[in-house]
């Protein structure tokens, strides 16, 4: 059997599940696949010891519900006010349990076209079209998001590496651990998230990888090693026989009944050691499954070879008409905002399904109209900077793009920065608005930061604040940071107000 389609999205994990929501909404024809017998599959298996890293932080003093999405990290946009996550879960982490059954109920409520059971075996591309195999039926579709997530672990070549046991396989169990000397490869929330539970049981437990531990605090950015885990890094410093190794694991191998590990240290002027050990565990992430795409449209890989290379759209850079959701939309913004998390991916798919549905089905974005004078873009600017969860948490990514010219400001919200400068490269004038950290690892105590709270010097900012940038003619041209502000509220008329408005009254032309 053949069925046809505009829009075919595969998986319903978070990132399927809300971008079916918006093209359902839109009027769109779609249908999503799912290999398994209900949503979130990936949520039933990780996090291994179920504790997520995304926060839900319910009382935040806040009545606007866009404001308090900037807080919380778990719910999907709907215009349910009943189908806040909130309503699963109070705790700061919360469980993955409770996301699954989260995501059960939005599809449910929503009455989601997503159709269980059917796992995709193939896709292939003739012409202009996809066809994608299920087991006895073709789906065909003009348009492909794969919305599949991580399609398995990522194994580094290390000669003895399948001696170790994956993150996947790995007993949540600390007891199991009794008095072992455990080697975690790896270093990320997954490696720390293991060694957290292993800390009270284990006699020596290693943390390796050839690169320093990366600190959410640090980088800004949500996916690094969070404060949560610190525990480990406490027992490294204060000399408990617990530590963290820059080093690169050259082989491992079994001997005398034990493990024997052979390293090379990286921030030791080539220093090499063999090291002994009772248990070692892989948790060095995840990674694409390419598996059911066909030579006909098989995507490339980001750098690192883990996930798809997107373009400025969310779609394939080599594959025309093959999009990316959720957590794979990630490259472009890659260790830096939130595309890896569902606070971030969420308002990408809003996005996203704005961008299919004007390619697709004729339906062009919609701007808002701002008067094109310095005192009401300056008023335009503050009041989204000031109530935008989306610019909030795609903090250096999603922007809102001004193109001004006869008189008007078209004003069109939260697209991709460098889409956006593409896109509009041929106007006159284009303001682009986001919020951005300072400079990062510039300050040795990132508790200790000197502050200059002089408009002035707004560009030296550590905390996130409101960036402008004029473009011409695809050009950057000038840019303009505003002061930091401790509740995130830039309306000060000396601060923020003023210093804007002569900004903008240099380059927008008079009325």
């Amino acid at each position: 059997m053949t069925r046809d389609h505009r829009y075919l999205i595969i998986g319903a994990g978070p990132g399927g599940l809300q971008l079916s929501y918006f093209l359902q909404r839109a009027g769109a024809d779609y249908v999503t696949l799912e290999r398994e017998e209900s949503p979130g599959g990936f949520f039933r298996r990780y996090p291994r010891h179920r504790r997520l890293i995304s926060l839900n932080k319910v009382h935040t003093g806040e009545k606007e519900r866009e404001i308090q999405l900037r807080w919380d990290w778990n719910s999907l946009l709907n215009d349910d006010p009943d189908l806040g996550f909130a309503s699963y879960s109070q705790e700061y982490f919360p469980h993955a349990d409770d996301l699954v059954r989260y995501l059960e109920d939005f599809q449910r409520v929503h009455g989601l076209r997503v159709r269980y059971g059917t796992p995709v075996l193939r896709v292939e591309k003739t012409g202009d079209r996809f066809a994608v195999h299920t087991d006895g039926e073709v789906y065909r579709a003009d348009c492909v998001i794969v919305a599949t997530g991580w399609g398995g672990p990522y194994v580094p070549d290390i000669p003895g590496i399948e001696l170790a046991t994956g993150y996947e396989d790995a007993p949540t169990g600390g007891e199991e651990y009794t008095g072992q000397r455990v080697l975690i490869i790896g270093k990320g929330n997954s490696a720390f998230e293991t060694a957290q539970a292993l800390l009270p049981y284990a006699s020596v437990i290693h943390l390796a990888s050839p690169s320093p531990v990366r600190l959410t605090w640090t980088s800004k950015h949500p996916g690094h090693v969070r404060g949560m885990y610190g525990a480990l890094l406490d027992s490294y410093w204060f000399k408990t026989l617990h530590a963290v190794l820059e080093c690169t694991v050259d082989r491992i191998w079994r001997e005398d009944g034990a493990y024997k590990a052979a390293i090379t240290y990286t921030l030791a002027d080539g220093e090499r050691a063999v090291l002994d050990y009772d248990a070692v565990v892989r948790c060095t992430g995840f990674t694409m499954d390419t598996g059911l795409f066909a030579g006909s449209c098989r995507p490339e890989l980001a750098p690192n070879g883990r996930m798809p290379a997107v373009r400025p759209d969310f779609q394939s850079a080599n594959v025309d008409g093959l999009y990316f959701a959720g957590t794979l939309m990630q490259a472009r913004d890659f260790k830096r905002a939130s595309s890896a998390f569902i606070d971030g991916f969420r308002y990408n798919l809003r996005t996203l399904a704005a961008l299919l549905c004007e390619r697709y089905d004729g339906v062009p974005l919609r701007p808002r109209e701002v008067p094109a004078d310095a005192g009401a873009l300056t008023d335009d600017v503050l009041a989204r900077v000031n109530h935008s969860s989306a610019l909030w948490t795609q903090f250096e990514y999603l922007s809102d793009a001004y193109v001004v010219g006869g008189g008007t400001a078209r004003r069109y919200e939260d697209l991709p920065e460098d889409y956006a400068t593409a896109r509009f490269a041929g106007e006159d004038l284009l303001l682009t608005v986001t919020l951005r950290w300072g400079p990062r690892d510039e300050h040795p105590d990132v508790f200790a930061i000197r502050r200059h709270p002089t408009p002035d010097r707004a560009d030296e900012c550590a905390f996130l604040h409101p960036v402008v940038r004029v473009w011409r003619r695809g050009e950057l041209v000038a840019e303009r940071h505003l002061l930091e502000d401790l509740q995130a509220r830039w309306q000060d008329p000396v601060r923020h107000v003023a210093p804007l408005r002569e900004f903008l009254a240099g380059h927008v032309p008079a009325g």
